[in-house]
């Protein structure tokens, strides 16, 4: 027998898919999908796995890549957050006309609450859009066993296939037994058909009545069919639940001593809904309470059944992640049981914030302090946090910050005072987004100035490499783009490097870039610093410095609530700062912040370096 192996739900979807025979996996990283494509690289790296796995520069590029390669027969996967399925949209909604031959699979990892996204948005929902199958796991040995389910659903059907982890599944850990990864490969073979792969609006039409039919015969499939949970309980009312929900109602259920009164069903796959299975809700039941995260799919597809329970009739939220806690409430209610208040303790939290040492903080520290009056742009990415200093009025989406940057220019254009605009933007998410909206505002003679925080990896997402890093997910050494060059390839003539660190040498060079852009559009600032994280790691540094409060402290806070470093600390009752040496990095950059030149640097002892 096979011993077990404790996985986490994103390394459980990439073990399913190796064991599948996928042979080009990509992404673009994102919370909470970012392990999975990691996971197949270790396996890739570790075990020889006959794979392509590549961090593409975006979510559509990497979807059509991976489309491609389903072109030919072989199977392969994509995998996003659902955020990043925004982005891919536009393929999406092709591939789904045009079919695919080998198994081409869908990840879409949603986040209910939620916890690093922009949005709850549910990716069932734009899988009913496009038309296309999707899987709903409940546990991380559920999504594993998807992987494999949905290449099979892909390639008896050939239509591309969604898979949906939440947050509860990818990041969950359970015990699964690993079995055999195919060493044998598929070879490609294009076969040549522009009526479907190049399809004009007039074959569209076409294509969509044959994707129509599809879908009435997946309803159909009994592989994805509802699972009964307890087949020997009887009652009047049943609960409907998919996702980690299901696994939530088993156990309350058990905990109630309601599992043999009240029939629960799993599904599966929420679209397309089984037919046969609405219409044994229809029959069997005077209740039906539908449970799902975080838009009423299912409950969308049983509309017309006046008995039906759920988010549209007001029982189940709207919004937000259902917690067992709200799963319990909701089963007391329906079976007519007692509701106990509870009252559940919240610990006192501490708002995120960048590392100690983190090169962004100096970076927005330098902006507000060159533009003290500017409106400040800027992106999606861990650099989100200079909201907390001040340097921050807007998040949108990935490259927002500079198409907004010109929106406040062109509404600003004819008013009397025209503010000064400053964007940031991180080196991966430049790369994601940001390009065309800088070519855009160069032709445009948009004047602000774009600050690329370049930390040479994807930080928020797991340190996974940019474009400009040279390395590949497994490791492997690629042809590195120099983001100097991508900007001025985009036409921009003014382009300045500066080490955020020389705070000094940062807020000058954003001031110069500011009066340039006030006579000839865009200019650039690259803010370049590795990620801490890298940083600490790095034993042959010889730029740490021994930070020190002298007696000038006054305990003001200056440098505690506008500069918002961890390593700095200002108890309530304490008269003056004190710097928690296991958090500080040595940076030295809030020598330039106390405005009372309390912080100073003195040479670490000979024994200590």
């Amino acid at each position: 027998m096979e011993t077990p192996l404790l996985m986490l739900g994103n390394q459980a979807i990439a073990r399913g898919l190796a064991e599948a025979g996928c042979q080009i996996a990509t992404s673009y990283p994102g919370t909470p999908a970012s392990e999975i494509l990691t996971s197949l690289a270790v396996l890739h790296r570790e075990t020889g796995l006959p794979v392509h796995t590549q961090w593409a520069i975006n979510e559509k590029v990497a979807f059509e890549i991976a489309y491609a390669g389903a072109m030919t027969g072989l199977r392969t996967a994509v995998s996003m957050k659902q955020v990043g399925l925004n982005v891919a949209s536009d393929p999406l909604m092709s591939a789904a006309y045009m079919g695919t031959i080998g198994g081409f699979v869908i990840i879409s990892a949603d986040d209910p609450g939620p916890h690093s996204s922009q949005t709850e948005q549910d990716s069932r929902m734009m899988a009913m859009m496009a038309k296309i199958p999707v899987l709903d796991p409940a546990s991380p040995g559920q999504a594993m066993e998807m992987a494999g389910l949905a290449f099979d659903l892909s390639e008896e059907f050939e239509i591309p296939v969604m898979l949906r982890p939440t947050t509860r599944v990818c990041h969950a850990r359970q015990d699964i037994i690993p079995h055999s990864v195919p060493t044998t490969i598929r070879h490609p073979q294009f076969k040549r058909n522009p009526a479907r792969w190049a399809a004009t609006p007039k074959f569209r039409l076409v294509l969509h009545q044959a994707l129509e039919k599809k879908l009435e015969a997946i309803g159909q499939h009994s592989r994805t069919a509802p699972l009964r949970l307890n087949p020997d309980a009887v009652g009047k009312i049943a609960l409907v639940a998919s996702g980690v929900l299901a696994v939530h109602a088993e156990e309350i259920l058990k905990d109630l001593s309601c599992f043999q009164s009240i029939p629960l069903y799993q599904v599966r796959q929420p679209y397309p809904l089984h037919p046969a299975f609405m219409d044994h809700l229809s029959q069997t039941y005077e209740t039906v309470m539908v449970l799902e995260e975080t838009t009423p799919v299912i409950e969308m597809q049983l509309a017309d059944r006046h008995h039906v329970k759920g988010k549209l009739t007001g029982h189940v939220s709207r919004t937000g992640e259902i917690l067992p806690e709200a799963v319990e409430t909701l089963i007391r209610q329906i079976a007519g049981m007692d509701i106990p208040s509870v009252e559940i303790a919240a610990a006192p939290g501490r708002r995120p914030t960048l590392c100690a040492g983190c090169p962004h903080r100096a970076s927005f520290y330098a902006i507000k302090k060159a533009a003290p009056k500017g409106i400040y742009t800027s992106d999606i990415g861990c650099y989100t946090l200079g909201l907390n200093l001040g340097a921050v009025d807007t998040v949108l989406c990935m490259g927002a910050a500079i198409s907004q940057a010109a929106g406040f220019y062109h509404a600003y254009r004819q008013a009397e005072k025209q503010p000064d605009i400053i964007a940031t933007i991180g080196d991966s998410t430049f790369f994601h987004a940001g390009l065309p909206a800088l070519v855009d505002a160069v032709v445009q003679k948009v004047q602000f100035v774009l600050v690329i925080l370049d930390n040479a990896t994807t930080a928020m997402t797991g340190n996974q490499p940019t474009p400009a890093t040279g390395s590949g997910a497994i490791g492997e050494p690629l042809n590195p783009v120099c983001l100097e060059q991508a900007v001025a390839g985009c036409g921009v003539t003014s382009c300045t490097v500066c080490d955020p660190y020389q705070v000094k040498d940062m807020i000058q060079t954003v001031k110069t870039a500011l009066a340039w852009s006030k006579k000839n559009g865009p200019a650039v600032v690259i803010a370049r610093r590795p990620c801490v994280l890298y940083s600490r790691k790095d034993t042959t540094r010889t730029d740490r410095l021994n930070m020190v409060i002298t007696d000038a402290c006054d305990g003001c806070g200056v440098c505690v609530k506008q500069f918002e470093c961890p390593a700095l600390i200002l108890e309530a009752d304490a008269k003056q700062v004190n710097i928690d040496q296991t958090l500080c990095t040595g940076c030295g950059v809030c020598v330039s912040v106390c405005p009372k030149q309390a912080i100073e640097t003195r040479t670490l002892p000979q024994e200590a370096k």
